[in-house]
């Protein structure tokens, strides 16, 4: 890992895991620019799952080449993104080498509980089966780790921070 004066972070996981809190309060504990991926969506996507339909391959190229371009346009920057599949992380990687990976996982009822909460937010909770069933865990060849959202804002933001900054 190297220090955060050179990190591109893609703070990812599936829908209501806390990718936009998380990445931004890390943006702020490393120092470094913070950007929503969700602000990256094109309005048909945006549209397609505030109707309820999920975002297909085709969907998503175009919206995870714009991620990639984000962080490589910033010399150091952490952005949400689901990310939730290899080939999409692989597709950011391939616009910015030497992304790295937190990813946010936890359990499906704390999940829904979170999305069912959350207010206006275009995604509804009724989209977090197929988020799931879109996932692909990290393999061991990525550069990239779990976080588990069952603990506290305050250790995910510094354990995230202190694996980014590869502190003993």
């Amino acid at each position: 890992m190297t220090d955060a004066t050179s990190t591109h972070i893609v703070v990812m996981g599936v829908s209501g895991c806390g990718k936009s809190t998380v990445g931004e309060k890390l943006a702020a504990e490393l120092g470094i620019d913070y950007k929503d991926g969700d602000e990256l969506h094109p309005q048909s996507n945006i549209d397609k799952m505030a109707s309820g339909q999920a975002l297909d391959d085709d969907d998503r190229a175009w919206w995870l080449v714009q991620v990639g371009k984000w962080l490589r346009e910033h010399d150091q920057g952490v952005i949400a993104c689901s990310a939730l599949k290899r080939s999409y992380r692989d597709l950011i990687r391939t616009k910015c080498p030497g992304t790295v990976f937190v990813h946010l996982h936890g359990d499906y009822d704390l999940l829904l509980s979170r999305m069912n909460s959350r207010e206006d937010h275009f995604m509804p909770s009724t989209l977090l089966d197929s988020q799931f069933d879109t996932l692909e865990h990290l393999d061991d060849d990525e550069d990239a780790k779990v976080f588990d959202i069952a603990d506290t804002l305050e250790d995910i933001v510094a354990d995230a921070a202190k694996w980014i900054r590869n502190a003993p």
